[in-house]
C-alpha cells in the first residue's frame, strides 16, 4: 500500500522507516530504471571509468574513455602499458598522473593475482590500485546487483538533507544507515536514485526544492518551509 504521510498545517510527520518507504516508492515511480551515467560495455570498462571519475564529472570521463578503450580494450592490453603511455589519453581528467599509475597497476594486478578477471567481492576489489570502498561498491552493485551502497558527495549530501541518514559524519556511517534503511532488493538502485537526485535537483548550492517530489519526506525542506 502506498504510504501517505500525515500532516498538519503544511508540515508532514513521519518516522525514519516511513521516510525510507516514501523515498523508495517515489523513485520506483519516477526513476525505476536509474543507472550510472558512465558509458561502458563491460565490467573492465566500468572499473576504468569509475577510477577515472574520482573527483571528476561523468561527462568529462565519457569524453576521454572512447579513445582510451580503443587503445586498451581489455585487461591484458592495459597491463602491458606504462603510465606514460596512458597519460595522454586521460590528461584532461583530474589527477591524471596518479590515475595513469592506478590504471596500470590495477590491470597488472588483475592479470597477475586474479587470473585476468575482475573480482566481485568488495574486500578483493579494494586491493586494486585506485580502488577504494566507494568504487568497489559501485562495481559490485552495478555489475552483480549486490546490495552495496556507494556513497559519494551527492549521496552523502542528499541522504543527510532528506533525513535518510542522521548524525552520520563519514561516508561509511552514511553507507551503513542507507543499507539498513532501504529494502534489500533496491539497494543496488538506490545509489543511482540518490546520486542523480543530487546531481540535478538536490544540488549543493541553491537546491531546487520547488522541483522536488520528495518535499513531504525531506527534513531540510520542512525546516526551511516558509
Amino acid at each position: 500500500m502506498k504510504f501517505v504521510p500525515p500532516h498538519c498545517g503544511g508540515i508532514f510527520f513521519m518516522t525514519k522507516k516511513q521516510r525510507y518507504q516514501f523515498v523508495t516508492e517515489y523513485f520506483l515511480a519516477h526513476r525505476p530504471d536509474a543507472e550510472t551515467e558512465l558509458i561502458y560495455d563491460n565490467p573492465f570498462q566500468l572499473l576504468v571509468a569509475v577510477i577515472l571519475s574520482a573527483q571528476c564529472t561523468d561527462k568529462r570521463v565519457n569524453l576521454v574513455t572512447p579513445a582510451l578503450f580503443a587503445q586498451y580494450p581489455d585487461i591484458n592490453k592495459m597491463a602491458k602499458a606504462s603510465p606514460e603511455e596512458i597519460f595522454p589519453f586521460i590528461k584532461s581528467i583530474s589527477y591524471p598522473n596518479n590515475k595513469a599509475r592506478h590504471l596500470c597497476g590495477m590491470a597488472k594486478m588483475l592479470k597477475d593475482s586474479f587470473s585476468g578477471k575482475i573480482p566481485m567481492k568488495v574486500e578483493e576489489l579494494v586491493k586494486l590500485p585506485g580502488v577504494g570502498r566507494k568504487t568497489a561498491n559501485v562495481i559490485t552493485s552495478v555489475i552483480d546487483e549486490q546490495p552495496n551502497m556507494a556513497v559519494d558527495t551527492h549521496v552523502f549530501r542528499v541522504s543527510n538533507r532528506i533525513g535518510l541518514s542522521t548524525g552520520a559524519k563519514t561516508p561509511f556511517a552514511v553507507e551503513k544507515q542507507l543499507v539498513a534503511g532501504f529494502p534489500r532488493e533496491y539497494i543496488h538502485k538506490a545509489h543511482h536514485w540518490l546520486i542523480l537526485h543530487g546531481r540535478y535537483i538536490c544540488v549543493a548550492r541553491n537546491p531546487k526544492c520547488s522541483e522536488c517530489g520528495l518535499q513531504a519526506a525531506c527534513v531540510f525542506f520542512q525546516k526551511h518551509l516558509k
